[in-house]
């Protein structure tokens, strides 16, 4: 079973379709607890940091989350604002604190170009860093979709494996030992998302 982790905040109806479509056995999650019996774990999201850390604590689902992932190792993949959560630190309306699962901070995007408009909304080339399982078989320069105001900032360049530009590098893809994450939607990314997500059906960190 493929938790798609229900915490109000995340467009799971295309999430869990495009799953399906990846070949997965996707289901909708609102119970921490049953996290237990999941192959793995997706976490989307749409809004602001400070909501979703407060609702995934509300719920539950932070420490589950935390006990699952990193105490046992189930992989999990973060979208948009569920990659953002797994930072230290957010500063969307305020200072939120995040997971901690990466040591970075999420902070407004600045392109260098002025005429950019913040939020970025829309196709981007994805520029890849790094091999990794779940990016494999990708097309080079691949259009994916993206939706987004902040943007995570790793203090380790290592944990990047992709990003696209706008009007300087941000980060499009991150990933650390049993944890990848995408800020933007592979659900919306057609072929490209689809490749991606059958990927992490597939992956055995």
């Amino acid at each position: 079973m493929i938790a798609v982790i229900d915490y109000g905040m995340g467009n799971l109806r295309s999430v869990v379709n495009a799953i399906e479509m990846a070949g997965g056995n996707p289901e909708v999650v609102s119970d921490p607890s049953m996290l237990q019996a999941a192959e793995r774990i997706v976490l989307p999201g749409v809004g602001a940091f400070g909501d979703c850390i407060a609702n995934l604590t509300r719920t539950g689902f932070a420490e589950t989350l935390d006990r699952e992932v990193r105490g046992k190792g189930r992989p999990i993949l973060g979208i948009c604002l569920g990659m953002q959560v797994m930072a230290r630190r957010g500063v969307e309306f305020g200072e939120h604190a995040g997971l901690g699962w990466f040591a970075a901070e999420v902070l407004r995007i600045q392109p260098a170009d002025p005429a950019l408009r913040v939020p970025q909304v829309g196709w981007n080339d994805l520029n890849v860093r790094r091999e990794h399982p779940v990016l494999r078989g990708l097309p080079k320069g691949g259009d994916v979709y993206f939706v987004h105001s902040f943007q995570m900032c790793c203090d380790d360049p290592a944990d990047i494996l992709a990003t696209c530009d706008y009007g300087g590098a941000i980060t499009a893809a991150v990933a650390k030992d049993n944890i990848v994450a995408t800020q933007f939607h592979p659900e919306k990314s057609q072929d490209v998302g689809l490749a991606l997500l059958a990927n992490f059906l597939r992956w055995n960190p």
